[in-house]
């Protein structure tokens, strides 16, 4: 549900409408437009108790939102969400691109793609500071020494900082050091995880599952925005599928479709989402072209040599070319780079 205040409302008027939501056990979420002040009401099912607030000082009108997601729908909030990280400005005209290896390595390794990626305008560095192998006997835990070596090439770069979260025994860590935090593609219906993220103020960037529908994964972001955390950035990164070609498909009609009912900001990995690198570079112009706010992509100085996904990740000079084409991408489709 939707309460609409009139205009000229006072504060005192929306103060008592939130009081009342809070009486009749509702979460209230203020959002401040130009031309008029919403809360949406956030809680059991039926609503049906709500429609009294329409007749408080203060108050427009009252309104139902149809989507199970509540938060995240278009219908709550008309105009596109946007996510400032240092000077990206996530969600607006500019197509922001994440880059980075899949695992931080060494010192050596991440220095050598910063400057890289830095050189072609990129301001957002991407590392995992986790080994992982998806398996139990060879994962790693969480290495705080991988976490210091991004904070180091930060502080010499300005880059900011993109990493994921495992557990949520980590978090905290993670949390306080990370500039957006990152939630994986199998971590993406771990909700006991996802309340954590919501209640970290700062960015969230949720993969989609391999196997989550497009419902699921809005209602994984709900989770996140629920707990009052409205930074969440959307990334699809390919579903399983019966083609076996690659290791995922990538699923651009994800794009157009979750943007048409969902304010928030959507990514592209077309690393992860083909698997391949000879693909990335035509499935990220795809990617511009549906309609995608940014995207994130794997490089690293030595695929051949990379502790995990080397098939797919590019090496700098290839992703170098690769902003250049995707520039004129952007272009074409009113966008810039």
């Amino acid at each position: 549900m939707i309460i609409v205040m009139a205009p000229g409302h006072t504060e005192e008027e929306l103060q008592a409408v939130v009081d009342r939501m809070q009486l009749l056990a509702y979460r209230a979420h203020i959002i401040r437009g130009v031309e008029r002040t919403v809360i949406g009401a956030v809680g059991h099912e039926d609503k049906t108790p709500l429609v009294v607030l329409e007749q408080m000082r203060g108050v427009e009108a009252t309104i139902p939102i149809m989507k199970p997601f509540k938060l995240a729908s278009s219908e709550w909030k008309k105009q596109p969400t946007t996510i400032e990280v240092g000077d990206a400005k996530i969600g607006g005209e500019e197509i922001i691109v994440i880059a980075g290896p899949g695992v931080v390595e060494s010192e050596e390794q991440v220095f050598e793609v910063a400057h890289a990626i830095k050189g072609v305008g990129v301001k957002l560095l991407r590392g995992c500071v986790y080994s992982y192998y998806m398996s139990p006997y060879t994962e790693t835990e969480f290495e705080p020494s991988k976490l210091g070596v991004l904070e180091k090439v930060r502080a010499e770069t300005g880059l900011k900082i993109v990493t994921e979260v495992f557990s949520a025994k980590d978090m905290e860590a993670i949390g306080e050091r990370a500039d957006v935090v990152q939630i994986g593609a199998r971590n993406c219906q771990n909700y006991a995880l996802l309340r954590l993220a919501g209640r970290l103020r700062k960015p969230i960037f949720i993969k989609r599952g391999m196997a989550t529908t497009i419902r699921e994964f809005l209602m994984a972001a709900e989770y996140i925005l629920s707990e009052g955390n409205s930074q969440v950035i959307l990334c699809e990164c390919g579903i399983r599928t019966f083609e076996n070609e690659t290791p995922f498909s990538l699923d651009l009609n994800a794009v157009p479709t979750i943007k048409g009912q969902c304010h928030l900001p959507v990514f592209v990995d077309p690393s992860h989402g083909t698997g391949r690198r000879n693909l990335v570079g035509p499935m990220a112009r795809a990617a511009i072209a549906a309609g995608a706010d940014g995207l994130m992509i794997e490089v690293h100085p030595h695929p051949d040599q990379a502790v995990v996904d080397g098939a797919q990740s590019l090496r700098p000079q290839q992703f170098v070319e690769l902003m250049e084409g995707l520039r004129l991408m952007a272009t074409a489709v009113g966008r810039k780079l």
